[in-house]
């Protein structure tokens, strides 16, 4: 059956790259599920020619994903906690936030970002569909409600008398099967003069940076600024400002606001954005046709710089139980004779086993006590920030792997 455009209804034809067939990315195994099967889907990320939206189909209803064995916690990356709190800082600061002002934040997750705005006494709600989640951020004090978002939640609140001064939606759009109804609610739930944050990963840098690794089932999109101003615009949202951010390997911000208000200054970022992607032929089919191509060479060059060490006896251990670590794995076939074991701070994921390839998850002290000549860092876009916090391998020779754009050894 031929795939159609959730955006904008046109058939998909043109393909991206093909990642084969994986499972969900954080669908972490128990030791007692290793002698069952699992299911795989096909990754396969196709182009509406019509919006310029990358997409995937929804295998799986979201409730299949986001629930109570969701294993993502926000909180235990530092550097993303560090970025949250200046967003927060920026936005209180430029839209004049105050104790009388409403932010609500869509996928709020465990409270990481709207704890601040709580310290400076702004009223939240957050919205988050895994209960698991949303009762870490409850035991903060924060308002969480479990529901997931779109029409129906908007309405709902506004019926509650909740109108936001700010709609929060970081990092969620992409994880939106029906991202028609879920703009739809932003509509709604925006108050008059409100803003709405849009942060995502840049499709311009996963295609540039080869970041292939990103594409995984929950995330159903992969935006470009051009895609997502047509979405809007359906919706009488207006881009006002776009921020370039380093965050995911590259990451734009967009501010929106109700098309038609009071005019503001727009931000000349914005026609700089669309000037890129238009620049890189992202409104041409010519510029995603030749990215498999790259896809299939870095497969090919880490499998080898595994393969090497293993038949020179030297062991490789990876860093971050990430999801986009899963989609490498197991889109280039590597099991535990090639990676013996993955570390990760979050207690969530240590003791379980990897999607797919069922490498195990352990606590970081056990990497310093095995003292591996590798680490793959599979969270490549921290990567600063894991080097540091594993600087004691040099202690021993230890090296590090970075897989994206294309594995390189690092000392």
């Amino acid at each position: 059956m031929q795939p159609n455009c959730r955006s904008c209804g046109t058939a998909l034809v043109v393909s991206l790259c093909d990642l084969g067939v994986t499972p969900f990315s954080n669908s972490f195994l128990r030791e007692s599920d290793l002698d069952r099967g699992e299911v795989f889907y096909p990754l396969h990320p196709r182009v509406c020619e019509q919006c310029w939206l990358v997409q995937i189909p929804a295998f799986e209803p979201p409730e299949s994903i986001f629930n109570d064995s969701y294993a993502y916690f926000s909180s235990y990356s530092a550097s993303w906690l560090r970025h949250a709190e200046r967003f927060c800082a920026e936005m209180i600061a430029g839209r004049s936030l105050g104790p009388t002002s409403q932010v609500v934040e869509i996928a709020s997750n465990d409270g990481y970002l709207l704890q601040y705005f709580q310290q400076a006494n702004i009223p939240v709600l957050g919205i988050e569909p895994s209960d698991n989640c949303a009762e870490v951020a409850r035991a903060k004090g924060i308002r969480t409600v479990t529901r997931f978002f779109g029409r129906d939640t908007a309405n709902d609140l506004r019926a509650e008398g909740i109108r936001a001064d700010l709609v929060v939606a970081n990092n969620v759009l992409a994880h939106v099967p029906d991202i028609n109804d879920f703009v739809s609610g932003l509509k709604i739930l925006l108050a008059q003069g409100g803003a709405l944050s849009l942060e995502f990963p840049h499709l311009l840098r996963l295609i540039v940076g080869n970041q292939f690794d990103t594409v995984y089932h929950e995330h159903f999109s992969y935006v470009s600024l051009l895609a997502l101003t047509a979405l809007l615009r359906r919706h009488a949202l207006e881009v006002t400002d776009v921020v370039e951010l380093a965050t995911h390997g590259g990451s734009l911000r967009v501010i929106a606001e109700h098309a038609g208000t009071a005019p503001r200054q727009l931000s000349g970022a914005v026609e700089k954005v669309i000037a890129d992607e238009r620049a890189a032929g992202l409104d041409t089919v010519k510029a995603y046709a030749r990215f498999q191509e790259g896809v299939t060479q870095a497969r090919l060059e880490l499998l080898a710089l595994l393969v090497q060490a293993r038949l020179a006896g030297k062991r490789v251990w990876a860093y971050g139980a990430a999801a986009k670590g899963n989609t490498l794995l197991n889109y280039c076939g590597i099991r535990s004779d090639l990676v013996q074991a993955v570390v990760d701070r979050s207690p969530h994921k240590q003791g379980k086993f990897l999607p797919g390839v069922r490498i195990p998850v352990l606590a970081p002290t056990a990497l310093h006590a095995a003292k591996p000549e590798y680490v793959l860092i599979l969270p490549w876009n921290l990567q600063e920030e894991i080097m540091g916090q594993l600087a004691a391998i040099r202690d021993w020779k230890g090296q590090f792997i970075v897989p994206i754009p294309r594995p390189v050894v690092l000392p």
